[in-house]
């Protein structure tokens, strides 16, 4: 118990970061979109003889 509770713990740092939150990028900087995004490359097959 006292591990799922350590593993939580951590995962919950990492979620939001050590010094909080994210923040937004300042200046004049391009602001990406929020949401969620998925790029890349997925391939699949079957080898074998029959």
């Amino acid at each position: 118990m006292k591990a799922f509770v350590l593993l939580a713990a951590l995962a919950g740092l990492a979620a939001c970061g050590v010094d909080g939150p994210p923040t937004p990028p300042k200046g004049g900087e391009a602001v990406p979109v929020t949401g969620v995004t998925v790029s890349g490359e997925v391939s699949a097959g079957v080898v074998g003889q029959l």
